[in-house]
This record gives C-alpha cells, structure tokens and sequence, in this order.
C-alpha cells in the first residue's frame, strides 16, 4: 500500500537542510485544513495518522501524547479535531522534531502543543514524565528479520522494530496514561493478536479493521484501543472500508479523511 511507503516520515532522521520549507513545498491534510512540510526525499504524512487522530475521543483540557510524532501529523490532525486540547509529541529523531516544531509555527499551533526529543525507552525511566488522559502511537509495524530489509533506510527506519519492540511500546503507553484514559495504536492487522493480549492485561479493548478495498480482502490495518482500568469484554467492530472498486475513497472514508467526522471507538 501507498501508505507502507509514505510513513518513513515518521521515524527517519534528517538534517535542518533537508527541511523543504518553500510555499510550492507545502502539502495539505485534512482537506486543506493543516499544512505540512516534507522531510528528505519528499517523504510525506500518510493516512495512518490521519485515522489514529480521528480516533481520539479527547474533551478540553485533556492531554494526549503521541508517541514517536515524527513530524507530528497525528498530533496536529488531532489539534485541528480538538483545537481545545493539549498534545505532546515526543520522538528520538531530534531533526523530527525540529520539523515538527517548524510546521506547528506554520499552522499557529505551537500555543497547546509541544514537542520533546526523547526516547522510547527514556521515556520509560523518566519517573517524573506526567500522566496522560490519551496516549496514541503509529510504531514501526514488522518485527526485525522478519521481512528483507530495503535499502532504503526511510523504509527500514519506518517500517522494521529496532531496539524497542511492540511490547516495548506498550508497556511505556501504560505507564504514562491515568486510570480510565486510553491507549490507541494503528497498525498492521496481522499483529493484532500481540496488542489485544497486552492491552488486555491493562483495560477494556476495542479492535476497529481498516479494509483498504470493498472486496471482502482481509483487513491491512487495524486500530485498537485501551480504556486504562476498565475491564469490559473485548469488542470487535464494524471498523472501515477506505476505497471503493474503482480506487476512490469510500464517503465514509471521506467524511473522515476531509470532513473531519470521528472514528468512533
């Protein structure tokens, strides 16, 4: 898929000249309602955190970290759904952030959302980090040595775990998140099996499919959710067809993709 390739963005080191900052530049999310600015490559946000934003129920005053922002996509598609909240990016890349940075001044975000250069596994040792009402993450999706790696290292960077694995990445979620917040994490639909037996331990779940076509296919990407402290059953729902036969997005993938509608969960 298309978005496999685009989410290098999210984990990729590159330097301050890299940043392409001119107006014919500048790309659009949200149907023009959030501007973005391109790393090395022309590497660009894909609709992964896109979804993830659209499935954050957050109310004012309520903090949200995206964890492993890259250049912050989820956490600005989330400012603009939810312009009352308060969002913290945090990833190891320190150019990424310089960008992320960069692109929160162009959008007059920078009021309520900040930015930090920390590591995953930093993070986890950091006693006094405060507690969050929503964690979100968008992780590498394929474990190390299980696909041949690309020569490219924005690919490798973005798509294959390195020192910190899913398991990793969860544990840190709940220890960042209160009691009766949530956990929400995009990934592979495969690997879901993996985070609703983690998340399990912690809350009640709830597992939104992402079908890229309407033709019965299995789904390529899954969302799913934690309430922190909330012990319902497991729920699976309806989830999401983005395309329709002929490659156009489906209205429902629409509305969330350009309208702003909400992934409810």
């Amino acid at each position: 898929m298309r978005e496999i390739f685009l989410r290098a963005l999210s984990r990729v080191g590159a330097g301050m000249s890299d940043i392409l900052n001119t107006p014919n530049n500048i790309y659009s999310l949200l149907n023009g309602k959030l501007k973005m600015l391109p790393a090395k490559g022309g590497y660009r946000a894909a609709i992964d955190p896109v979804l993830l934003a659209a499935s954050i129920s957050a109310s004012e005053g309520e903090q949200i970290l995206d964890m492993g922002c890259g250049t912050g996509a989820a956490t600005f598609c989330l400012a603009v759904r939810k312009p009352f909240i308060r969002a913290m990016g945090v990833d190891s890349q320190g150019p990424l952030i310089a960008i992320a940075k960069k692109i929160a001044t162009l959008n007059k975000l920078e009021g309520n959302i900040k930015f930090k250069n920390i590591d995953l596994l930093d993070l986890n040792n950091t006693e006094k980090f405060p507690q969050f009402d929503h964690v979100m993450a968008n992780p590498p999706h394929m474990k190390k040595g299980s696909v041949r790696p690309s020569p490219d290292p924005l690919k490798v960077a973005a798509n294959i775990e390195n020192h910190a694995v899913l398991l990793d990445w969860l544990k840190v979620s709940f220890k960042v998140v209160a009691i009766g917040g949530t956990v929400t994490f995009i990934h592979r639909y495969e690997r879901r099996y993996e985070l609703i037996a983690e998340m399990e331990k912690y809350g009640s779940v709830s597992v939104f499919p992402i079908w890229s076509r309407m033709s019965g296919n299995t789904a390529r990407r899954v969302i799913i959710q934690c309430r922190k402290g909330a012990f319902d059953e497991t729920k699976i729902l309806d989830g999401l067809i983005l395309h329709q036969l002929n490659g156009d997005y489906t209205e429902t993938a629409n509305t969330i993709l350009r309208d702003l509608s909400p992934i409810n969960i």
